[in-house]
């Protein structure tokens, strides 16, 4: 092993000492700009990352709350017909031993519906007596009332119901209107 000795002047630095103050401070200014600039797009694509992230989440949160909507919808006819089937018996024959378990079936599978319809977030929109919401009623007449104020449900021809927050079918009402002089 020999041991050379080396001449301060021949090493190279990274900075040379010809170098002018003033071009070594443009250089550091230059190099804190392009570095904060990297700072910048790190950050905005942290950020992106995290906003994509976030909708993603949202996203799926919403397909698995309202993943059963056509479903739903279809099950809508069903309650209707149970309701329709029920309305339909008379008075005088509900009390007619013969069919009393007939009409105990029905009304019980109609409850069961109403059960199932509730514990997925199906709910009723109530109507009657309430003012008419363009985001919850379909307005089909208006009947002359001088009982009810105008612009208020006075007659429910299909109920309308809400899955969570969302309309899933609007309520088809009758509204008052003022009635004719």
């Amino acid at each position: 092993m020999s041991e050379e000795k080396i001449d301060a002047n021949e090493v190279e630095t990274p900075f040379p000492a010809e170098q002018p103050e003033a071009e070594a401070e443009s250089q550091a200014a230059q190099l804190q700009g392009e570095i904060e600039k990297l700072r910048n797009e790190v950050l905005y694509a942290q950020a992106e990352t995290q906003n994509v992230r976030r909708r993603l989440e949202k996203e799926k949160a919403d397909a698995s709350a309202y993943a059963a909507t056509g479903f739903a919808r279809d099950m809508l006819s069903v309650a209707d017909n149970l309701a329709r089937a029920l309305a339909a018996i008379p008075a005088d024959l509900r009390e007619d031993e013969r069919i009393k378990s007939l009409l105990t079936g029905i009304d019980m599978t109609a409850k069961e519906l109403d059960n199932v319809f509730q514990r997925n977030g199906i709910t009723k929109i109530e109507a009657i007596g309430a003012r008419l919401d363009p985001n919850r009623h379909q307005a089909m007449l208006e009947i002359p009332s001088a009982d009810a104020e105008p612009g208020t449900v006075v007659q429910e021809m299909q109920g309308g119901y809400m899955i969570k927050d969302r309309l899933l079918r609007p309520a088809l009402v009758g509204v008052a209107k003022a009635p004719d002089a």
